[in-house]
């Protein structure tokens, strides 16, 4: 009797069709707001459930599939050539009395001029022995080994007087 139990388990077994191994059942899931969920565990109660089906064949299998043809692109030709437009340029609160490498150069050379920040002052000269301020203007002080004094006064938005 038990012999005819495995004998039919092993007939029903060989006769069962195969599952595709490349196909599965994918759940869509739809929330309130319309966001999207792919899952294959389910959904969530408050979410709407959509079953799918999913067939990834394998290559060589069956008839190619097209990829997209793109459309022909075609170009409109300009009547006129433009110059090129400045949208906007860095601006460093001093009016961009100099550029970026003629401060650099002041710097390096230990010189103050106009248009520079009290950022570019103290990195061109260090900190100052002293700073004043009078009237929304500030002053920074310096004294040299010599003794030799020098007065740098700046305006209301922190730059180097002209």
């Amino acid at each position: 009797m038990r012999g005819l139990h495995i004998a039919a388990l092993c007939a029903a077994a060989l006769l069962h069709p195969i599952q595709d191994s490349s196909a599965t059942s994918v759940f869509r899931c739809e929330d309130g707001n319309g966001q999207i969920t792919f899952t294959r565990h389910g959904c969530a109660p408050e979410q709407t459930q959509y079953r799918q089906e999913v067939r990834n064949h394998s290559p060589g299998s069956g008839k190619p599939i097209p990829l997209a043809v793109p459309r022909a692109h075609t170009a409109t030709p300009t009547t006129r050539s433009r110059a090129p437009v400045i949208v906007g340029e860095q601006d460093d609160g001093c009016g961009n009395l100099l550029s970026s490498s003629e401060k650099r150069q002041a710097i390096i050379r230990r010189e103050v001029r106009s248009g520079m920040s009290s950022a570019d002052v103290e990195s061109s000269l260090g900190k100052p022995d002293r700073i004043t301020r009078q009237n929304g203007r500030q002053r920074y002080h310096y004294r040299d080994k010599r003794g030799d004094n020098q007065l740098i006064s700046f305006d209301e938005a922190g730059c180097v007087k002209k």
